[in-house]
């Protein structure tokens, strides 16, 4: 039988006959047990941290605790489990046949040594160690909640969280460093990266897309340090945004022309600010019939359309040979024939590869990067150029720069934690040496109310036609863009 490594025929106390799935005997689980039992005594208290939490403690400190004793036995029976099991017969089942094996061998330990647990208590107990057998232990409940949008582990001891744009400390603890690594080396391996001290940084994925960042000893002093940007089970959209204020319909609909009408947008704004999750939701505009290639040093993109190529950059192996660049990616997909790039994050040289793609009939490309403004956002284009050791005037970049992208989209997060689209930018061309830019919606602050949200509005500066206009034209969607336009001037009027 599954997980079996020495015989069955042994008794358990009292006479009653072993279960199967526990091996070795009851003398066996019972010397399994002993040593963990004696380590636990000897630990110190800091050391005897929780190794996971069920989802309802997944919450904000101070939350409920659960007694040291718990843990104690937690610790006493995971260690037998691990005597008991065969991992590699593990690893042939899938999920859920794993779980109901491993669930059916701990309630046959918890016989075997009457333990006294409450029903609710062996519950979590249950959880717990298949989340740590299976799972990524203490983060799973976290993992499973939809309103979390960050979560931040620094160290074995401290757990953080983002709820609602605000960071709270959770009670989410470790057993120590190595479990927390060793979940690290998990999530890393599943998409061949590691994480060591030969390579303590890396960036990967979870499979459902959420980015990891894994920093470890030495660098990170207080043990590894794990970000993961968690994404949402239910995709984005414009019109959600609108239910959240972070955008009007009049500014909605202006989008979906941006975006249908195949125009270069570039988006802007702070880490944190919501810039990937305002792209995959201008993805969602683009035709069915296009064939997307999207560049990212973690895949985290969620594009619905059918024609998508996926590409992701490689770091160095151990030997330091190996890594495929952001650039070689954008360079590479040019000879994929595709209609639209998307660019996850643009913050190198790649910059001078994406705007030669968007000027050489690949209209409808996007990009993200980080600035405060899309004032910003452009010079910080001409610096990545500059830095990519690339020897042109100023001026001629700023030229590449104006006849490549047609529209910044910047997005802010306030200070009360609310995310807004706090401008709507079109970049109409150059006078001089200088990049002329218009905004054709503005988010305005007015001040807070009395639980301290942020008070604005969004509001149409008041221009005819924006420079895309004719593009407009061109795909149909020139009525759209007057109505919205329209619509946006009628609500900043009644505003005043």
């Amino acid at each position: 039988m599954f997980g079996k490594r020495g015989s069955t025929e042994g008794l358990a106390a009292g006479g009653k006959p072993l279960p199967a799935a526990v091996t070795g005997g009851g003398a066996a689980v019972v010397e399994a047990m002993r040593p963990a039992a004696d380590d636990a005594a000897r630990r110190p208290p800091e050391a005897k941290a929780p190794a996971a939490a069920a989802a309802r403690t997944a919450a904000a400190a101070p939350g409920p605790r659960r007694s040291e004793n718990y843990y104690d036995v937690k610790s006493t029976i995971f260690a037998a489990l691990l005597d008991t099991i065969d991992l590699s017969q593990l690893a042939k089942l899938d999920i859920e046949s794993a779980r109901e094996e491993i669930r059916d061998i701990v309630n046959d330990i918890i016989t075997l040594k009457n333990i006294v647990m409450s029903i609710s208590e062996q519950e979590d107990l249950l959880e717990d160690i298949c989340n740590d057998v299976l799972g990524l232990g203490p983060l799973e409940p976290l993992l499973a909640r939809d309103d979390i949008a960050d979560i931040m582990v620094n160290g074995a001891g401290r757990t953080y969280i983002e709820v609602a744009g605000k960071v709270q400390m959770t009670n989410i603890r470790f057993r120590d460093n190595t479990q927390l690594m060793n979940i690290c080396q998990r999530i890393v391996s599943q998409v061949g990266r590691r994480v060591d001290e030969a390579s303590p940084i890396c960036d990967a994925r979870l499979p459902d897309g959420s980015r990891v960042n894994v920093i470890a000893p030495p660098l990170s002093i207080d043990g590894p340090t794990l970000t993961i940007r968690k994404f949402r089970k239910d995709k984005l959209t414009l019109e959600q945004l609108v239910r959240y204020g972070t955008i009007t319909p009049e500014g909605a609909q202006i989008l979906e022309v941006i975006a249908e009408s195949r125009c270069n947008v570039l988006v802007s704004g702070g880490t944190g600010s919501g810039k990937t999750t305002l792209l995959n939701c201008l993805t969602f505009h683009m035709g069915h019939d296009e064939r997307i290639i999207t560049c990212e040093d973690a895949a985290e993109l969620q594009l619905q359309q059918p024609h998508v190529v996926r590409l992701e950059t490689r770091p160095p192996n151990i030997e330091g040979e190996g890594e495929v660049t952001m650039r070689d990616l954008v360079r590479n997909c040019l000879r994929m024939r595709p209609e639209r790039i998307v660019v996850g994050e643009v913050r190198g040289p790649e910059a001078f590869d994406l705007l030669q793609a968007m000027n050489t009939g690949h209209d409808g490309s996007m990009g993200t990067l980080h600035a405060n403004s899309p004032r910003e956002a452009l010079s910080r284009i001409e610096s990545m150029i500059t830095m990519g050791g690339f020897t042109l005037p100023s001026k001629t970049i700023r030229e590449m720069i104006s006849g490549s992208i047609d529209v910044v989209v910047h997005v802010s997060r306030m200070r009360d934690g609310s995310r807004r689209i706090t401008h709507i930018t079109e970049v109409t061309g150059m006078e001089g040496d200088v990049i002329i830019t218009q905004d054709i919606l503005r988010y305005d602050i007015l001040g807070e109310d009395a639980n301290g949200r942020i008070i604005g509005r969004h509001g149409s500066t008041g221009i005819g036609r924006p420079g895309f206009w004719e593009r407009a034209r061109y795909y149909n969607l020139d009525k759209k863009l007057a109505r919205a336009l329209d619509a946006a001037s009628i609500e900043n009027e009644a505003m005043r």
